[in-house]
């Protein structure tokens, strides 16, 4: 079954889309991280949708630094502790 996206995250994801076209071609792979922070980001909002999405999509930037050593850090699972 297809989840259907907010305006919030359709919004969100195509600002994400934006850098990724146009942004980051000019500035070059500077990620430290996989998947890219970039990626990391839409599949955060495309996991726990715009607002919690775009706040893990922050703290991953934020982490993003010559002070991390980087890695591989996927989005953490979608809780559904309430769904049970």
């Amino acid at each position: 079954m297809a989840q259907t996206q907010s305006p919030l995250q359709w919004l969100a994801i195509k600002a994400v889309r934006g850098y990724q076209l146009f942004i980051s071609p000019l500035i070059g792979q500077r990620c430290r991280f996989h998947p890219t922070c970039s990626h990391y980001a839409i599949e955060a909002i495309n996991t726990h949708g715009a607002l919690k999405g775009c706040w893990f999509a922050a703290k991953r930037i934020l982490k993003c630094n010559p002070l991390h050593p980087g890695g591989i850090d996927p989005v953490p699972p979608k809780n559904d502790r309430c769904n049970k």
